[in-house]
């Protein structure tokens, strides 16, 4: 026996001790022993910690890393001297029997490491472990593969035909079904055919599962400030045993495993062996830039004031400071309020405009904030769905879709009026859930009996509606009530799961100046910094800021609570007719949560006043007053701002404004929702 290989089963027994594995291995091997049945393959699952071993001899840490298939055939060598010293199991016959999965915690931080699923070229010659990450954009259901079978020799006379465990095909990385099991195998004795003995096939659960580079998210926002090219591929992962359902669609990944190449007819498909599997969960910033922090101290008189500097200078490379403030707050409320919680708090944006061109500007410039803002392309699905698997198993598989890609950020639909109705009824079925449901039929994809495989959806949606085009589909209604729009294209229901409606109306004479003059002086030059605010707060602050601001935990204070709920039963009352009783959703509670949440969040704080659920009341009225039209409460056409923010004077006289609004609600609720108590400030 070579001298090397002996040390490296000896340092294989010791680690295995030190490690607490032979422990685990001892209890594994009772299992089998106590079901007292027979197997053709007995697997064990071995953890490594590469660091830990390389300690003990450096030889068999390269070993495990470089060559892990041969590295398994030493451990596996070792687990059955010790089977058979402590007589571990009695059924087991044979060295072969023993199939053992090395399991690295991790691999060595080093480029050598690390297989990039966008470089080129792809090593999968290698048979070595390798560290790789992506997003899932397609799975397969969980079908059977073979573990292992037993082959005896069907010449009568060869000793290779007693049922003894002396031919065995166990399955090795990469390889397809037909390598473990096939009719065309012959006796290494005899040379006469091997024939299964069926009843000792052991099987096993296998998924496949499609993975693609995180660089695909920059591709899918329709806009991106990054100009760098990269080519995209998508890579097959197999998924096997304890592995199978570990991952979910739409999800950021790690994992580790052994490239190969798997042959399905004349083409070849590079695929990677999962080995383990991590979540990765990026983290966001620890900070805000100084001018930020600098901003905020400026403003801190107020709890108004930061929000309302905020949304007048935002996205100044797109449109001026001082225009659209309230759709750029409302994006911005919108953009704080995504996470990837299941319970999460939605905030779900529809803009009535007839000012498409700079408002699909101004949104696909705000995707590209987030790391997941997805433009939902025309030509494809907004939800997922179904194919046949193309690895020729014939089993279903799952494509992930522009909702499911956007997990924890912004799916941006475009024009809504553009979708079939049974788009915006799938649409406004996600809105209410959260989820969507994928039909699986049994009989086209090979299964006995259908399938119902439900997604979540955890992402906030954008959407508009062009008046000009809309007006010209449909005969608009005359019996409006005051403040009301026509929305009577899109179906009602749907209008009432979006978040918040928002009317932008085209700037009047005396503002469209100043958005014409931009537009031509970006086209011009398209990478000119035009404004001061464009200078002093980069777009890169705003990543910062918003993915700083949005992992803040906040909580509702007991007054913001009283003023919400308070607002909520009043607007219920106010809010009703004889035939359908009240007009407020469902859902209104909880946007009007999730606006107040939104605000405080903005605002750097960790706990929702009173004057953030002021905003988020004021906001939720005036999207109201769109569908219904006004109520007692009369907020004005744009509650939030009256008028231009050119100076510290017009921040003072929005102040004082709030605060009348603030009283004014106070009001409202005592007269229509005597019930709740509201401390009211004489001053």
């Amino acid at each position: 026996m070579d001298p090397e290989i002996q040390k490296m089963r000896e340092v294989v027994l010791v680690y295995l001790d030190r490690s607490g594995g032979l422990q685990k291995f001892v209890h594994d091997c009772k299992k089998y022993n106590d079901s007292k049945q027979s197997y053709a393959v007995y697997r064990f699952i071995i953890s490594i910690n590469p660091s830990d071993i390389t300690e003990l001899d450096a030889t068999l840490g390269n070993y495990i890393l470089h060559n892990p298939l041969q590295a398994a055939q030493i451990f596996q060598s070792v687990c059955f001297v010790a089977i058979k010293t402590l007589s571990l199991i009695e059924q087991l016959q044979t060295e072969a029997q023993i199939s053992i999965l090395l399991k690295p915690t991790h691999l060595p931080p080093l480029p050598s490491y690390v297989l990039s699923l966008s470089a080129y070229p792809f090593n999968y010659t290698s048979q070595r472990f390798y560290m790789s990450e992506g997003i899932v954009i397609a799975m397969g259901t969980v079908t059977k593969y073979t573990q292992g079978a037993r082959f005896l020799c069907t010449e009568e006379t060869c000793p290779f035909s007693e049922g003894r465990f002396r031919c065995i095909r166990v399955h090795c990385p990469g390889a397809t079904e037909s390598a473990t099991v096939r009719t065309d195998f012959v006796c290494s004795l005899c040379s006469s055919p091997l024939q299964e003995d069926m009843k000792f096939r052991v099987l096993g659960d296998k998924q496949i599962v499609e993975m693609i580079d995180a660089k695909i998210l920059n591709a899918l926002k329709g806009y991106s400030i990054d100009k760098s090219h990269f080519r995209i591929q998508a890579f097959t992962l197999f998924l096997r045993d304890e592995l199978a359902n570990k991952m979910t669609i739409g999800n950021h990944y790690r994992i580790i495993g052994i490239p190969a190449c798997v042959q399905n007819g004349l083409q070849m498909t590079a695929c990677i062996e999962v080995n383990s599997i991590q979540l990765y969960k990026p983290n966001g910033p620890s900070f805000v830039s100084d001018n930020f922090k600098y901003l905020l101290s400026l403003t801190s008189s107020s709890c108004w004031r930061f929000t309302a500097v905020l949304a007048n200078i935002f996205a100044s490379q797109v449109v001026p400071p001082g225009t659209y403030n309230t759709l750029k707050l409302a994006i911005l409320l919108s953009l704080v309020q995504t996470c990837e919680k299941e319970n999460a708090d939605y905030l779900d944006l529809l803009i009535m405009t007839s000012d498409t061109l700079v408002i699909d500007r101004l949104l696909n410039y705000s995707l590209c904030l987030l790391p997941r803002g997805i433009r939902h392309p025309p030509s494809s699905d907004i939800f997922p769905s179904v194919s046949k698997d193309k690895h020729g198993t014939g089993s279903a598989s799952i494509h992930a879709c522009s909702a499911v890609l956007a997990k924890g950020g912004i799916c941006y639909i475009g024009d809504l009026s553009s979708y079939k109705k049974d788009k915006l009824e799938l649409l406004q079925s996600v809105l209410e859930s959260r989820t969507t449901t994928v039909f699986i039929p049994g009989k086209k994809y090979g299964e006995e009996a259908d399938q119902q495989v439900t997604v979540s959806v955890q992402t906030n949606f954008w959407s508009f509606v062009d008046m000009d085009s809309s007006s010209k589909k449909h005969i608009q209604k005359e019996n409006f009530l005051i403040g009301q729009m026509d929305v009577s294209l899109i179906p009602v229901n749907l209008v009432d799961g979006f978040g918040l409606l928002i009317y932008n109306e085209f700037p009047s004479c005396r503002l469209s100046s100043p958005v014409v003059h931009h537009i031509l002086k970006k086209a011009i030059n398209p990478e000119a910094m035009l404004y001061k605010a464009s200078q002093q707060f980069r777009t890169q602050d705003y990543e910062e800021f918003i993915l700083f601001a949005r992992n803040l935990h906040v909580e509702l204070s007991s007054e913001a609570e009283s003023l919400i709920q308070g607002y909520y039963l009043a607007s219920r009352r106010v809010r009703r007719d004889s035939i359908h009783g009240s007009t407020l959703s469902a859902s209104a509670l909880k946007i009007l949560i999730s606006l107040a949440k939104a605000h405080a969040k903005l605002s750097l704080r960790q706990t929702v006043l009173e004057e953030d659920a002021v905003i988020a009341i004021l906001l939720f009225e005036s999207s109201l007053t769109l569908k219904h039209g006004t109520s007692a409460l009369c907020v004005a056409p744009n509650p939030v701002f009256p008028s231009d923010l050119s100076d510290e004077n017009s921040l003072q006289q929005r102040d004082i404004y709030l605060m009348q609004c603030h009283h004014q609600l106070l009001k409202f609720i005592a007269a229509y929702s005597p019930g709740i108590h509201i401390n009211t400030n004489e001053e």
